[in-house]
């Protein structure tokens, strides 16, 4: 059982994240800065329920307090649903970008985006420099519709005249999206 966390904020600096995972009778929490090191701490308790518990209860708090699924790094999985949705954001982005337009609509975008692909952005985060130019948000959209043309493993038939199961959601790696995807920061 294993989840991680995203907090965003550009305006109010926040850019946080918060996972925790439960080993056996263990609830390992980690927290900080996304993109900097973090801090750990091991809670101990007396059965695999009691961490399960204590597990569910920080989550939810976190939930309450604005936190967001996300996923921990750039490198990991992800469902394509979120990967078109990170691409809607840079479209509403874009031209905020271009016309250097950086309304509300703009820091809303950014934020949504940012829980999305989180992203290391110092310890002051200025929103309205985040993209230089209107090339970086294109660079990092081609990058994210790249990542949708990776064609889906294909499900094999077991025996002859078997059809494979139900299709499960196409899941796309981030794993190609190198560290140049943030290339001005």
């Amino acid at each position: 059982m294993e989840i991680y966390l995203v907090f965003v904020d550009a305006i109010q600096n926040s850019n946080k994240f918060w996972s925790a995972k439960v080993e056996d009778n263990n609830l390992i929490v980690e927290w900080g800065r996304v993109g900097y090191k973090s801090q750990t701490k091991t809670h101990s308790l007396r059965s695999n329920q009691e961490a399960v518990l204590k597990y569910r209860n920080l989550v939810a708090e976190k939930m309450m307090k604005g936190y967001r699924r996300s996923q921990s790094q750039i490198d990991s999985n992800c469902e394509v649903s979120e990967i078109n949705r990170a691409i809607e954001l840079l479209e509403i982005i874009r031209p905020c970008v271009e016309q250097r337009n950086f309304s509300v609509a703009y820091i809303n975008a950014l934020n949504q985006y940012l829980k999305i692909v989180p992203t290391p952005l110092g310890m002051q985060i200025e929103p309205y420099r985040v993209y230089r130019s209107v090339e970086d948000v294109d660079y990092q959209m081609g990058l994210l519709n790249s990542l949708l043309t990776t064609p889906a493993p294909q499900v094999a038939a077991v025996g002859v005249g078997h059809a494979p199961e139900a299709a499960e959601p196409k899941i796309v790696s981030l794993k190609t999206i190198s560290k140049n995807f943030w290339r001005h920061l």
